[in-house]
């Protein structure tokens, strides 16, 4: 059996798969409107929107996969591991610790 990997080990190559600027702006606004679905599903009390948002992410990630970056999602193999990438990724651009 193949051993877990940590988030430590996992995001540099997260990092390396996530390298384009294009892939990193799909990345951004895929999250930052499954937040804002996220909000308004809670605010409006309408769980469908939660799918919206996730739909949203993953389409605007993907598309940047396949199109700009052109590699496999990480979410294939380590569903885990990448959707704390995604948030990761989300919070450093925003703080500027990372570069569109």
């Amino acid at each position: 059996m193949a051993r877990s990997l940590t988030f430590a080990e996992f995001y540099p190559r997260y990092l390396r798969e996530h390298s384009r600027r294009g892939t990193r702006i799909l990345h951004f606004v895929g999250t930052t409107l499954f937040l804002g679905l996220l909000l308004a599903a809670l605010l409006r009390q309408q769980p469908w929107l939660v799918l919206a948002g996730v739909v949203a992410a993953y389409g605007f990630a993907w598309v940047g996969h396949f199109f700009v970056e052109r590699n496999r999602p990480a979410t294939f193999q380590h569903p885990v591991l990448s959707l704390l990438g995604d948030f990761r990724l989300y919070w450093d651009l925003l703080r500027g610790r990372e570069k569109f």
